[in-house]
């Protein structure tokens, strides 16, 4: 889970099998294991069969006691049965799937999967009937890993495969991870990543598979290659940060008579990083490391919520004034989202004396909101909602911004279109509740009304 820390800085947990579940979960970062001169905050849990999460909240309130109580992995129990269940993703049909399942609209959605889990293996006494029973139900985003009361992993994709989940083994031991590097730090081999629908189940060391839901539509987030993916993790047959220079590329080579103005090319670190060095590549601009990223500040800022993100990105990101002065820059950035980041950052490069600014960003306009796992749920706070790159520009200060087309974005992935979900860009998205849900929300602001807030946690079905 170090590994993969920079998914979730919110709270993170762990639960083990040893005769019985053990668990441990705790807000913020992963502490260390081992403090010099001082007792580690990391309670030792037993156990050969083990399951964690690192938690960044799309479903919930935001305050301590909700972080706590949402902290994953999450436990239910119903007679002799039990279960533990580690979550990625984010359910659209919340509000109907806690009502179904008698689950308090207080907690998160992890919550109602772990019921919906508990109850269908109870009823069933099977597991692959209850991941079946999420599959014909949940209408979302969910990759999970689980461990039953006897001590049984098991992990699953939803049907259309949003987010990442790969399977690796190595000398005995079988393991699943969100990311390749999850496995990499431990030795594991990297199997393959899970398909869209498919259960996994490891039980007394035997590893069983079954494909419980039909794979038709794919639709893997296609952000996780701009944003949230480290760059060292592999995605089918492609690294991202190879996905990232190739993003810098095309960025270089459709808008070259905008690089043609630059001087220089910077990037916003480090998520850009990789697309800065393909930007260089084929423009023949200089890369100068003008920006640097403070190692030890570990946030994230776009998953920082509200003011302090702002404070993230000042502290995280030093800015060296005498290597923009006078320069007219090519800055390489993975996204604009809210846009308050990106303002901050052309107001420095400003006040250091950059005679023009011009931004290329990895990632497509973003237009609407996104119902599968990352907190922007409404078009209000999305400055590309609205407006054309032009006026994207004026509003954050900048000389020009230049977006990557989809059609460039989907050959730098080594993915086909129609196994990608850019429903934040297109607005069209692979399941059905979440169209409505995106039909209603622009209904309504035809006629006036203003946003509630995420809709899918306002809103209940017929």
């Amino acid at each position: 889970m170090l590994a993969q820390n920079h998914r979730g800085h919110q709270s993170h947990g762990f639960a083990t099998y040893n005769g019985g579940l053990e668990f441990y979960s705790e807000l913020g970062l992963i502490p260390p294991v081992t403090e010099f001169g001082i007792r580690s905050r990391v309670r030792v849990l037993k156990g050969s069969v083990g399951i964690a999460n690192v938690r960044y909240a799309t479903s919930g309130s935001s305050d301590v006691k909700s972080l706590r109580r949402n902290a994953m992995p999450i436990h239910g129990e119903c007679g002799n049965n039990a279960v533990t269940i580690s979550f990625n993703g984010n359910v659209v049909n919340v509000r109907d799937l806690q009502q179904q399942v008698g689950v308090d609209r207080n907690c998160s959605d992890a919550h109602a999967l772990c019921r919906l889990i508990l109850i269908k293996s109870t009823e069933t006494g099977s597991i692959e009937e209850a991941a079946r029973k999420c599959m014909e139900v949940v209408d979302g985003s969910f990759s999970i890993t689980g461990i039953d009361n006897e001590g049984t992993l098991f992990a699953f994709k939803d049907p259309v495969g949003v987010k990442p989940l790969c399977y690796g083994c190595s000398d005995g031991i079988k393991a699943f991870s969100s990311e390749s590097v999850g496995l990499d730090i431990n030795g594991i081999d990297l199997e393959r990543e899970l398909r869209p629908g498919e259960f996994m189940k490891v039980e007394d060391g035997c590893v069983t598979r079954e494909q419980l839901a039909s794979c038709g539509r794919r639709a893997f987030c296609a952000f996780e290659f701009a944003y949230f993916a480290r760059p060292d993790s592999l995605f089918g047959d492609t690294y991202v940060y190879r996905a990232r220079q190739n993003f810098g590329v095309n960025l270089a080579q459709r808008y070259y008579d905008k690089a043609l103005r630059c001087d220089v090319v910077i990037s916003l670190p480090e998520t850009a990083n990789d697309a800065a060095y393909g930007f260089h590549e084929a423009s023949g601009l200089p890369w100068d490391m003008a920006t640097r990223r403070h190692r030890y500040v570990t946030h994230r800022a776009f998953i920082t919520g509200g003011r302090e993100r702002q404070n993230v990105v000042v502290r995280k990101v030093n800015l060296l004034k005498p290597r923009v002065n006078g320069k007219r820059l090519a800055v390489v950035d993975d996204s604009i989202v809210r846009g308050d980041t990106t303002r901050n950052m052309v107001r420095r490069l400003r006040a250091a004396g950059a005679e023009e600014v011009h931004l290329f960003i990895t990632f497509p306009r973003i237009t609407g909101p996104c119902f599968y796992g990352i907190d922007m749920a409404t078009y209000g706070e999305l400055i590309g909602a609205w407006r054309e790159p032009e006026e994207v520009a004026e509003e954050v200060g900048a000389n020009s911004v230049n977006y990557q087309t989809i059609e460039d974005y989907v050959n730098a992935t080594g993915m086909r279109r129609n196994q990608l979900c850019f429903g934040c860009v297109t607005g069209e998205y692979p399941t059905p509740m979440a169209n409505q849900m995106v039909k209603e929300m622009k209904q309504r602001l035809t006629l006036g009304e203003e946003e509630m807030g995420r809709i899918y946690e306002f809103h209940r079905g017929q």
